[in-house]
């Protein structure tokens, strides 16, 4: 039974501690020569939509998307000691992640709106980077809206790993931005209350499976399996 299943990063893999915000602002700094008016607007946005908020909201125009990419990328290496020392891996979560990479049939890789070098520094600041397929993500750079990122994903998956084109997509991630996701592009949704929203919010946006964290391994892997099963 094949499978495709696509992590979130932050919230639902490790929790960052503010360390992501700090990316954020330090990347707004460098380019604008002033320190933002407020925090990064997140919550599932991708890095395009959250960078692009930022300079509007501060009355400035956006730079080109290259110029951006650059300086999230820098910040985001200065501060992967820093995500190290703060930061943290979620209860269960090298667990679940190492019991799905060894599934022969499975892709498992992330969705994330970071682009995919920051990606990279927040999954190896922990250790996570050998349990994830990370050639196959999809990333904030790949698309503006976040359902983009599931068609990015299955293409690379295909091309990189032989998957047919009708293997089963799930998402799992902790915003209503990524049920959204699933539900717009007929993919399947394990909703993690984990981050800022509650599990009756993550139902709300239509998940039909909502774990309080993913601690219990076999429990995610059932999930899985009966996604993989259909």
């Amino acid at each position: 039974m094949e499978l495709i299943v696509l992590w979130d990063i932050d919230h639902t893999l490790i929790g960052n501690s503010g360390v992501s915000k700090e990316i954020y602002a330090a990347a707004f700094a460098a380019l604008a020569g002033t320190v933002p008016s407020g925090p990064a607007r997140t919550e599932g946005r991708t890095d395009r939509l959250i960078m692009r908020d930022m300079f509007h909201r501060n009355g400035l125009s956006e730079p080109d998307w290259a110029t951006v990419e650059a300086a999230l990328a820098h910040a985001g290496q200065q501060r992967l000691h820093e995500l190290s020392k703060r930061g943290t891996a979620l209860p269960g979560v090298r667990d679940v992640l190492k019991a799905a990479s060894v599934r022969e049939a499975w892709v498992s890789s992330v969705l994330t709106g970071n682009i995919a070098s920051n990606a990279r520094v927040k999954v190896s600041a922990f250790g996570l980077d050998p349990l994830l397929d990370l050639a196959v993500g999809a990333y904030g750079a790949d698309a503006l809206q976040r359902p983009g990122l599931v068609a990015v994903a299955q293409e690379r998956a295909q091309r990189l790993r032989g998957v047919r084109d009708d293997v089963p997509v799930i998402l799992v991630g902790d915003t209503p931005r990524d049920v959204e996701a699933a539900l717009a592009t007929g993919s399947g949704i394990i909703a993690v209350a984990s981050g800022v929203h509650s599990p009756e919010e993550l139902a709300a946006a239509g998940a039909s499976v909502v774990l309080s964290d993913l601690t219990d391994t076999a429990q995610v892997l059932g999930i899985l399996e009966t996604f993989a099963a259909h």
